[in-house]
């Protein structure tokens, strides 16, 4: 437990909620973006910790959540494809579709493996030359260097059955399309630390810059979040807007330099959707012309209808942070993590899997 231990001690974690006290003199309304903070959030009782003056809503940041309905469907139909090997993140398997989902094609006799790095995808493909193996390229730009590195060692090796579905989405546009929401009415942001390990804090500068709000990367123990909102509380209360990082033993103001060049040798940003917040510019990210050979979009036909959401599912509310799970008619009844109605159910990142488990039963 070396270096966990340092960030849960009850006495630092009572150092902070005392300063965080001095400090609030009037109500706030904090987003945290990640789903991994919303999940330490609730894990570690942290929303019972603070002074009721602090509202926490939760935001866009788990990749899962926000891939949209049409994405999922196109999975599916390529699941059902003779010859093709689907390769994915566990979390990628329950999520519904329109009307099924990967996990269900598994079970009617699809090839759909789960896997746990880019890596592991392409060495199924070495080892079944005779199939085209398809990894779904769902995530922020934590995992998305790690993609490009593989697509880099397929490309000199010359594998020819490897390809990839690039749904992958950057997450500072869709932060400036949540400040530009009317009636949101955020205070400050703790941004995710995972992510701006690989771009930095500078990116997310026009959101302290152009719309004022503050914004503060934090790390994942009970004492980072807590510090990290203190630091948010610090900038309200002297009326400034500034991007701080407190995850300073992973994060630096430049980002990872050597992972970025990987991700534009591969990849170029494009308009992309997302569920809940619709199309954004220069939101995704695309294979370059020079891997066009792997892209799966250009491989395969894989055109599906647009398809809405479930009839009374508030998950795109709730990725707004305009709604909590609480808000949804479905919530706990007939959306569980044993029956997902929307994705926010089934990531181990997505609020609405958090409130089930920490507090959802309670609620009901």
């Amino acid at each position: 437990m070396r270096y966990l231990d340092e960030f849960r001690e009850e006495r630092d974690i009572r150092e902070i909620l005392e300063k965080i006290r001095a400090c609030i003199t009037s109500p706030v309304k904090l987003m945290e973006v990640c789903g991994t903070h919303t999940m330490a959030i609730f894990r570690h009782g942290i929303v019972k910790l603070l002074p009721e003056k602090i509202t926490l809503v939760s935001g866009p940041g788990c990749p899962v959540c926000v891939t949209p309905i049409k994405e999922i469907d196109k999975a599916i139909k390529l699941s059902r494809e003779k010859g093709v090997i689907i390769t994915t993140f566990g979390d990628l398997l329950r999520v519904p579709g329109s009307n099924s989902s990967l996990e269900k094609e598994r079970a009617r006799g699809a090839e759909v493996k789960v896997v746990y790095s880019t890596y592991e995808a392409l060495k199924i493909a070495r080892s079944n030359p005779r199939k085209k193996v398809v990894f779904l390229g769902v995530g922020f730009e934590t995992t998305v260097p790690t993609v490009a590195a593989a697509l880099l060692k397929a490309h000199a090796d010359g594998i020819k059955n490897f390809f990839v579905l690039s749904f992958h989405k950057l997450v500072p546009p869709a932060l400036e399309t949540l400040l530009r929401q009317d009636g949101l009415n955020l205070s400050g942001l703790i941004l995710p630390g995972h992510v701006s390990v690989i771009i930095g804090s500078r990116r997310y500068q026009s959101l302290a810059d152009i719309y004022h709000v503050p914004g503060v990367v934090g790390g994942f123990e009970p004492r980072d979040i807590l510090e990290a909102i203190y630091m948010l509380l610090k900038q309200i209360q002297n009326q400034e807007a500034r991007i701080e990082i407190q995850y300073q033993r992973g994060v630096s103001l430049e980002g990872n330099k050597k992972a970025q060049r990987y991700i534009s040798h591969v990849f170029e940003p494009f308009s992309s959707s997302w569920r809940g917040l619709g199309e954004i510019p220069l939101s995704g990210l695309k294979l370059r012309e020079d891997f066009a050979t792997f892209d799966g979009e250009k491989y395969f036909d894989l055109e599906v209808p647009e398809a809405g959401e479930p009839e009374g599912c508030c998950c795109g509310e709730v990725l707004r942070g305009i709604k909590s799970p609480n808000d949804c008619p479905l919530f706990g009844k007939r959306c569980s993590p044993e029956n997902p109605v929307g994705a926010c159910m089934v990531s181990h990142e997505g609020t609405c899997a958090a409130y089930y488990k920490y507090q959802g039963r309670m609620a009901l």
